[in-house]
């Protein structure tokens, strides 16, 4: 849990008034895809659950129009995004150590306002729970695969003293836990129940015989990753090229995004809730949707993604995924993720050539597409925990529940 400076009151009138009887939830998640697994959970909570955000690393924008956001926000190098070596060390460089006593303070304060609190993210909100006397908290673990490391002794030992129940992205990590006196449960994959799709007709743009659908990610490479991606696509020969769809998250900017890769921003032109418009220049027509990752996924044929939970999301809708690296990756993730991933995502050199050669082949064989589609289904799993994890927030024990928590 990144420790953030304040920017506004850290407690809302809600967690301190809301009257006797009504559940009060708390959600912290850390990064931007973590906010939106959090927000869909709360959009499908019952009425009479009173549920609050504190997304602990940028602007929570995902939570907008879903429930209050509360807590100190912070503003770090990394923004929380760990595949990229030495972020650690980049952020205490840039002043985490400055944004983590107001964190905890936070937690402190309102440790007992909350009937139960919901984690989403990775070991370090369960570290920050356990700094703030926390306890029993639903920790929603998105960041370990269960192919590659499983929890250390450290790991297993904050996940013991803070977490009442842990969701697992594989039973590969609940197991463990389980056979520790730990509930750890795999009950499938809550980010293919939290895929974003809003009011965007892909379809009606689809001018072309394929398609490919661009996620840049939500961090500090956003528009560096944007600007390759479309320098790959120029690189196709001009009958080869697909409708191209960006799909915008967080606070990313548009204009930032345009201006890096030469292109222009078009308005948008129908009243539809996700169209951000388009970039445009004389050769290319980049429609542009926030909100609404999972329409254009759907849409696509081929997804160019340099993001984290929406790569995932990708490969487990059956898409084969292009990905390119560099210097920054750390190494031990890369393995991590390519064991989970399997042959689904395609890992490439950051190099335009080679990028638009990889995605010109799968372009023309919808054979190996399929191919590389049921692979990234198969590996990523299917939809189903969010259920799991509502009942467990609301303390409902079907027979599911009762068996994964007894197994």
């Amino acid at each position: 849990m990144s420790m953030p400076m304040p920017l506004s009151s850290p407690i809302s009138a809600t967690a301190l008034a809301e009257p006797g009887g009504r559940k009060r939830l708390l959600f912290i998640s850390n990064g931007y895809g973590e906010d939106s697994i959090a927000a869909e959970i709360i959009r499908r909570l019952p009425a009479g659950v009173v549920a609050e955000a504190y997304p602990t690393v940028g602007d929570g924008l995902a939570y907008r129009n879903v429930c209050a956001v509360v807590g100190p926000r912070a503003q770090i190098a990394s923004e929380g995004w760990r595949n990229v070596k030495g972020s650690v060390l980049r952020d205490l460089l840039t002043g985490t150590p400055a944004t983590i006593l107001p964190g905890l303070a936070f937690g402190r304060r309102v440790r007992r306002h909350y009937d139960k609190v919901v984690v989403v993210g990775d070991i370090v909100g369960i570290a920050g729970c356990f700094a703030c006397g926390i306890g029993k908290v639903i920790y929603l673990d998105v960041y370990k695969t269960g192919y590659g490391r499983l929890y250390s002794p450290l790991e297993r030992w904050l996940i013991r003293h803070t977490a009442a129940i842990t969701f697992c992205r594989s039973d590969r990590l609940a197991m463990p836990l389980r056979n520790g006196g730990m509930d750890g449960r795999y009950a499938g994959n809550v980010m293919m129940d939290t895929i974003s799709f809003g009011e965007y007709d892909v379809a009606a743009r689809r001018a072309k015989p394929t398609a490919v659908a661009l996620l840049p990610g939500s961090r500090q490479f956003t528009v560096e990753s944007f600007a390759l991606q479309i320098a790959a696509i120029r690189r196709l020969p001009a009958d080869k090229r697909p409708d191209i769809f960006l799909a915008v998250a967080g606070s990313v900017s548009v204009e930032a995004l345009a201006k890096r890769a030469g292109l222009a921003v078009k308005g948008p032109i129908t009243g539809e809730a996700g169209d951000g418009g388009a970039l445009v220049d004389d050769d290319l027509v980049v429609h542009v949707a926030r909100g609404a990752a999972g329409n254009l996924i759907e849409g696509a044929d081929v997804v160019l993604s340099q993001a984290g939970t929406a790569t995932i999301q990708a490969l487990g809708l059956g898409r084969p995924v292009i990905t390119f690296i560099n210097r920054r990756d750390r190494k031990s993730r890369l393995r991590d993720e390519t064991a989970l991933f399997g042959e689904g995502r395609v890992i490439l050199p950051a190099d335009a050539g080679r990028i638009a050669a990889t995605l010109e082949g799968l372009l023309d064989n919808d054979g190996e597409r399929a191919r590389l589609g049921e692979i990234g289904r198969a590996r990523i799993g299917g939809p189903g925990a969010i259920y799991a994890i509502i009942d467990a927030i609301l303390e409902r024990e079907t027979a599911a529940t009762q068996e994964l928590a007894t197994a």
